[in-house]
Order: structure tokens, then sequence, then C-alpha cells
């Protein structure tokens, strides 16, 4: 959890919270950045000055994706709802010994960071591109910010009506009163604007070098985001507009119309199953989701991948791709959620326990390359942890930060990297016309592993950057992080 600390913008990093070895200023709060960010479309234009300071960093770079930290917040509310008792109040950031669980507060961290991302009328900005720098306080350029969009709109919806439940249930009322009005007048703006699209970092669209990672989504996702938004809405006001459109709509996510459950769609999945804990869903679709979950879950690729020890570090996934690690513990995820929504009982429910635990024990070391995938780990007791990780912080080079044991400090413990990727490949401008003085990069080091070998050996800790690109391997993400978080939690007492 205390990554999300390491991950904050704007946020002084103390020694005393931080460590000796990771203190730094509040990053990105100079002349033209975060506090007066611009609209990359007008960027001499001082009018479009806002306060989109705060958030957390997305991953190895500083930039701030509206719909990727409403997911964020969303999963990390989700993991405190599912477990309450493995959360505590101590990890040791400012807010702790507050009487709120530190996910929570974390959460909330990133939930004031989206309230900065609406306008009045409801939408939702996108994106949010800042200047990277080691450490991040060294930052000097300028912030610029894209226009809204339905997806970040749809996001930020599902986002503040989850957190209204949440933060209701914790005695915060009047915040959870604020995020309610908020939801819905997101959720409006959407409806009324079905296809409002922005594509960052995109050529075509005029927004090169805003931001890195595309956050712009299809039709589908879309889609799935508005049915999630409307679950959620419905939790907390009980409007039948809200539980019609799930029940108009829920038959075209692919796990029902394809009766597929797949590590790669369990967020759409889990969506559908938080449905129906609901009181007043409908009955029949309640019944249609549970079913058809339950069957999906007993197919080859996955109870079958675990009966047929298909396997044998016990975390099987079919593909393994960038970001392989986020999906092991998804999956495992997929498991433990029969046991925490009753589709499995008794015996059935030991074996969903033991499949989920497999995934939490590939992570920590039972795999190939007996690598615990978290960095600097050691002082937990780990003998053989990463000791490197693609981060604009901790970069290549970095006296300081750079490599467990060769570096002073390296990394922080606990970032959640990549993992093995058989499809990563150098930049396609190696070897040869990388320029002149990049393409000795090329061959600066061996990309062989993660190249050139089976698939849950394709890593190598390396971080090197352009034209070498470690970020396919190494490199963490928030997303990664949230989904170990919340796997771990069900084995946390």
């Amino acid at each position: 959890m205390r990554t999300f600390f390491y991950q904050r913008a704007g946020f002084e990093k103390k020694a005393e919270y931080a460590g000796t070895g990771w203190a730094d200023g509040a990053s990105h709060l100079g002349p033209g950045q975060d506090r007066t960010a611009r609209l990359f479309s007008a960027a001499d234009d001082p009018r479009t000055e806002r306060d989109l300071s705060g958030g957390w960093y997305d991953a190895g770079d500083f930039n701030r994706y509206t719909s990727w930290s409403a997911r964020y917040v969303i999963t990390l509310m989700k993991a405190y709802q599912e477990n309450p008792a493995a959360f505590t109040d101590d990890y040791g950031i400012p807010e702790s010994d507050n009487g709120t669980p530190d996910i929570i507060d974390e959460a909330k961290w990133g939930m004031e960071w989206l309230i900065r991302m609406q306008n009045s009328d409801g939408s939702a900005l996108s994106v949010l591109g800042v200047a990277q720098a080691s450490p991040p306080s060294a930052a000097r350029g300028p912030s610029y910010y894209g226009d809204a969009s339905t997806t970040a709109t749809l996001g930020v919806a599902g986002a503040f009506a989850l957190g209204s439940q949440v933060f209701r249930r914790l005695g915060q009322t009047l915040y959870a009163d604020d995020l309610l009005l908020r939801a819905e007048r997101a959720y409006r703006w959407a409806d009324d604007n079905p296809a409002v699209l922005f594509r960052n970092n995109d050529p075509a669209s005029g927004t090169r070098g805003l931001a890195a990672g595309q956050q712009e989504v299809d039709d589908y996702t879309r889609l799935s985001r508005k049915i999630e938004a409307a679950i959620y809405l419905f939790e907390a006001t009980g409007k039948e507009a809200y539980r019609a459109f799930v029940d108009d709509n829920y038959t075209r996510i692919h796990l029902i119309e394809d009766g597929y459950a797949s590590p790669f769609e369990t967020n759409e999945q889990d969506m559908l199953l938080y449905y129906t804990k609901i009181p007043g869903s409908s009955s029949t679709v309640v019944n249609k989701i549970r079913s058809t979950l339950a069957r999906a879950m007993n197919s080859t690729e996955n109870f079958g991948s675990i009966t047929a020890e298909k396997d044998p570090y016990r975390a099987y996934i079919k593909d393994y791709t960038w970001g392989s690690n986020s999906i092991k513990a998804a999956q495992g995820s997929s498991f433990y959620q029969l046991v925490t929504y009753g589709l499995v009982t008794g015996k059935d429910a030991s074996r969903a326990k033991n499949a989920a635990i497999g995934y939490l024990n590939y992570i920590h070391g039972v795999n190939p390359l007996g690598i615990v995938y978290l960095t600097n780990m050691s002082a937990a007791g780990a003998k053989n942890s990463v000791k490197e990780l693609f981060h604009a912080w901790f970069t290549d080079g970095s006296p300081k930060w750079d490599r467990v044991g060769v570096s002073t400090y390296g990394p922080p413990p606990g970032f959640l990297v990549g993992g093995p990727n058989p499809t990563y490949k150098p930049d396609s401008c190696c070897p040869a016309s990388c320029g002149l003085r990049s393409v000795s990069k090329c061959t600066s080091e061996s990309v062989s592993p993660p190249m050139d070998q089976p698939a849950q050996k394709s890593f190598k800790e390396f971080n090197t950057s352009w034209p070498l690109n470690s970020w396919e391997v190494t490199e963490n993400s928030n997303s990664y992080q949230v989904n170990y978080i919340r796997l771990l939690s069900k084995f946390v007492k």
C-alpha cells in the first residue's frame, strides 16, 4: 500500500514517512505546473488555467489519467469492502492513526484529484500530462490537460457513486453526499454525450506529447463503464432508471454474451457480481449472472486448468502479455470472488481459495525464476526480489535509486513490476535506424532474456529507456498494484 504514498504528486515525502533514502519535496507545484495547468490545445491562453494538483503518478511516468485513476480508487475501495479487517490505520503515512483505515485515506487522495478534474457541468477532463525528472521535485516543465471525454466522465461517475457508499458507511456523510451529487451529474452528462472522445499523445488528433499511454477506449469498454456507473448509482440511490439500464444492457457484456470468463475482463465480470448483492436488483438478472459466471469459471481455462495442472507453478494463464503479473493477480481474485459471493461452498470453496493463493504465491516467488516480483523486499525476508524497475524517479544510472546493491538505496520496497512479457521487443528503429547518437543503445546490453525465452522466463531486471524500452517488462503501474493488493488482502488477517 505504501507505494501509493510514493506515487503521490504535489505532496512532500518527508523522511519520517518516506524514509531517508526516498524523501523528496512536493512535485509539480512550480510556475505553469499542476496548480495552473493549461489546456493542451490552448497552451498560450492563461484563461484555461486550472488547479489540477494531486493524484498519483500513474506508473513509472508522472502523468495522470482520469479513467485509470478512477479504476484505482474503485479497486482500493472494493478491496476494503471485501475484507475490512485486512486494512489497518498504521501504514506509516501522514494520515495514519486518524481513525480511518489507511487504504481509505489513500483512496480519498485519489478521489480528491478526480474532483478537481470534474467540470461544473459534470463532465471530466481526460488526462494531465506533466514533466518527468529524478527526483520528481526536480521536474520543471509545464503541465497540460486534455479536454473532457465520455470515457473519463463515466469513470468518475463510477468512482464517486461507489465512494458515496463507502464514505457514508464510515460516517463521512457530507463528503458522501457531495460525491453522490457529482456522480449523478457526471452520469447525466455522459448520457447526453455518449461518444465524446479524446485521444491523447496522438499525432492524428494533434495531441502528440500529451502524456504517454492512450487512455481512450472503444465502444464496448465505454458501455461497460456506463453499466458499472449505473450499478453503483442504483445501489446509492435505488432509482429505477439505473437498474433498468443495467437490466437492458448486461447481456452485451462478454461474460454473458459468450459464456467465457476472461482474466482480461475481470473488471466487467466483477461489476456484474457486485450488482447481484444490491437489494432490489432484478432476480432474473441476478440468477443469470451467477449461473453464467459459475459455469464459466468451470471452463478448461479456469478451474479446468487447476484440475489438469496446466501450470507447474499453480498460476495458469493462457496468454502472457505486457503486465502479466497484473493478469495473474486479477485471475487469482476471480477465483476468490466465487467464495466472496457464495457461488461455491464447502470443498469447492476450499478449492477456490487454494486456486487463488496459487497466483499470489507466483508473485511471491513460486515461479521459474524464483523471484519475488516486488521491488527491494529483502527487509521482509525475500532472498531474491526485483532490484530495479523502470521509473522516472528510480531511473537508470541514478547513483541513489537505480539498482539495489549498486546505487545507495535502490527503489523503495513493494512496487509490483509488469513481469514476464514474451511480446517484448526493442524499439523498431533498432538495430540501425535510431539515429547516430542512439544506435549504440540498441546493443548496450543483451535483451535475451526477455526475448527468446519461454513465456514465464521472458523477464529481465533492467530499467533502460528508449530504444530498449524496458518499461514493457519492469515498469510498475497502479493498475498492477491495486490488483495485487486486492488479492493479497484475501489472505491477510
